[in-house]
């Protein structure tokens, strides 16, 4: 689900949109999604309100399946500058993990392994000092976290 170049750090973006566009790109160049995925996840937040933030500095963003997924997918990104999304409980956000689900139930599994990851202050602390995403990536692996 999570490919080494699927991996982005030191994002830096202009606002909440861009911050959603650039997080879904590695998604798009990997197949997982169409092109217009992340204008339907836009377009869905302006309509919802910033429903995509999840917890304090953690945006989630995705769309219905029919929206334009392909395969299952996920993106992580650390923003070099956190960003308001609208979220009075939940802004700035820092990190965006850009999900493309398909209508099976491994989405669900993907999300239970996400909220044990958010959970985990090592993760955080790799997130905010890693220099190269293969040690992201290697760090799931030794957890055998979303990489299916």
């Amino acid at each position: 689900m999570i490919k080494e170049e699927f991996i982005q750090l030191e994002l830096e973006v202009t606002d909440w949109e861009d911050a959603i566009r650039q997080s879904a790109e590695p998604l798009l160049l990997g197949g997982k999604i169409t092109s217009g995925y992340n204008e339907k996840v836009i377009e869905t937040t302006k309509e919802l309100g910033p429903y995509i933030v999840i917890i304090k500095h953690v945006a989630l963003p995705h769309a219905r399946p029919v929206d334009g997924v392909e395969r299952l997918g996920m993106s992580i990104n650390v923003l070099k500058n956190p960003i308001e999304f609208g979220s009075k409980e939940n802004d700035p956000v820092k990190y965006v993990f850009c999900l493309a689900a398909t209508e099976n139930n491994r989405h669900l599994n993907a999300m239970a392994e996400l909220v044990c990851l958010l959970d985990d202050p090592q993760f955080y602390y790799l997130l905010d000092t890693s220099q190269d995403p293969n040690e992201i990536y290697d760090y799931l692996s030794v957890k055998e976290t979303l990489l299916g």
